[in-house]
């Protein structure tokens, strides 16, 4: 399908108590068999107004690029850099000189990241990791740009240990002789913490302990929210849960003034067999919730109002990765600037491009009880009131004659009937947000405004079927079958799933 893509990016509001205020940026990996230009990667940044990207080396070519763009960027010192820049002040200095000072000021460097990961993937490397990053910074302090640029390094969120409930996370205390002094560095240089938190592994690795919705950002009723037993602090995501995780974990060692910076999060559109959940329908739903979270300024149950500024991973597919298929299928982008999918962003303020969220539509979920699906569908036909006369026999969405294609039509009329509202597309777990179009042939869905259907206020209506045509009046649900169908039997099954 051809894609427009919704512009990203970005809108800046305040954090409260912070320097900056919060964000959401982009990594940048090169791992691509047809990796476009230096000039091509800005122009797209540009496009779709990102304003915050993050490298994982100095590429000479691409913070050539990048000068003059107003793109502040993250440049990372590679781990296999890491012995010899913590070994040598000299060497890191040369480093400073060779990729800092030959860039800045026009190209906007905010801060290095010295290492990614160092403590769980190259742990031989851990005694010098601090001694790296005071090298690193003792040499912008010499060029005065301490101020301006920031020193941190990546970590994974598994060297955060028994991370539910927050309150009494801790750091894995096989690392406290680096995390404490590390800890104290960020403290003294004004720095932040980077932390990369993947809800997709958590979820991933907790054989169905986390409910998918939890890890997606979905909507929650209350009695499904996670509670933190000492805190009494309520978590309807596991993104927030982590980020305060870390929070207490810093506190257990005395250290509660440094602040948080999610460096990589995301999801993957595309997976194997053993990765069911790798779908775009699910990365697309992770990453818009996520953006709508952080630029709301939602914050996290700990440090409500104070969002936590994350880079999205990534920018582009990277099709040379190794591994399984998800690792390759992260990117917002495929190599050509294609959009994999179109973001929902309703709700996160201003979208600086073309917003194209009315191109998303609710659809039964692939695998849903088909009792549930019929539940769903009769509450929607009944006391939603959606008009379902077009799937009535004869009508343009009669066939295919099953739950799932009926309930599809019929959880998208909801959907658009509600503006799209945050958590109309649930129906307790049956309902996704998908942004294919689901019409076909005749059948034009509720959100095809392209498709021959009505737009008012930005809302697409369905085609109208007049009692002539359709043996009922849309409005006023006076078709004897659907009224008897859809209201005694829908309310019957109604409860008997949900109460």
């Amino acid at each position: 399908m051809g894609l427009v893509f919704l512009g990203l990016f970005l809108m800046v509001v305040s954090a409260t108590a912070a320097d900056e205020a919060a964000f959401v940026g982009v990594n940048i990996g090169t791992a691509l068999s047809d990796m476009p230009d230096p000039t091509q990667v800005v122009a797209l940044l540009k496009a779709q107004q990102i304003r915050h990207v993050r490298l994982y080396d100095t590429d000479q070519a691409m913070l050539r690029a990048l000068a003059n763009s107003g793109i502040r960027v993250i440049v990372s010192v590679p781990n296999d850099q890491l012995l010899g820049i913590g070994q040598s002040n000299a060497t890191a200095a040369n480093w400073v000189s060779r990729n800092i000072l030959a860039h800045v000021p026009a190209t906007n460097i905010s801060a290095i990241a010295v290492g990614s990961e160092v403590l769980t993937t190259l742990p031989n490397a851990a005694p010098v990791l601090v001694s790296a990053m005071n090298f690193i910074h003792s040499a912008l302090v010499a060029a005065n740009l301490d101020s301006h640029i920031k020193v941190s390094t990546p970590h994974s969120s598994s060297i955060i240990l028994d991370s539910f409930p927050p309150s009494q996370a801790f750091f894995n205390r096989t690392w406290d002789p680096v995390m404490v002094p590390l800890l104290k560095f960020l403290q003294s240089t004004g720095s932040f913490l980077m932390l990369n938190v993947y809800p997709y592994y958590d979820y991933m690795q907790a054989n169905g302990a986390i409910p998918l919705d939890y890890a997606l950002f979905r909507p929650l009723l209350p009695t499904k929210e996670a509670v933190d037993p000492n805190t009494l602090l309520h978590y309807t995501n596991v993104f927030d849960a982590v980020v305060d995780a870390a929070y207490f974990a810093m506190s257990y060692l005395n250290f509660t003034n440094v602040p948080i910076t999610v460096t990589e999060s995301g999801w993957p559109s595309k997976g194997d067999s053993s990765e069911p959940d790798a779908t775009m329908d699910n990365a697309n739903t992770y990453n818009s919730n996520l953006i709508r979270h952080i630029l709301n300024n939602t914050g996290t149950p700990k440090h409500p109002g104070i969002a936590v500024s994350t880079y999205i991973y990534e920018l582009y597919n990277e099709d040379l990765r190794p591994g399984p298929i998800s690792e390759k299928n992260w990117g917002l982008f495929d190599a050509n600037g294609v959009p994999v999918y179109i973001l929902h962003l309703t709700g996160s303020g201003t979208v600086l491009a073309n917003d194209t969220t009315n191109q998303t539509y609710c659809v039964a979920r692939e695998g849903a009880d088909k009792k549930m699906l019929q539940a769903a569908l009769d509450w929607a036909c009944g006391p939603g009131k959606v008009d379902c006369s077009p799937l009535l026999q004869g009508q343009p969405c009669y066939e295919p004659d099953t739950v799932v294609a009926h309930a599809s039509y019929a959880f998208d009329a909801y959907y658009h009937r509600m503006v799209m509202g945050d958590g109309t597309c649930n129906f307790n777990g049956v309902a996704t947000i998908t942004t294919t179009d689901p019409s076909h042939g005749s059948c034009i869905f509720p959100g095809s405004g392209g498709r021959n259907g009505t737009f008012i206020n930005g809302t697409a209506l369905a085609p109208s079927f007049n009692s002539t045509t359709s043996g009922c009046s849309p409005q006023f649900f006076q078709c004897e079958y659907f009224y008897m169908h859809s209201v005694l039997f829908g309310v019957v099954l109604w409860a008997a799933v949900y109460l």
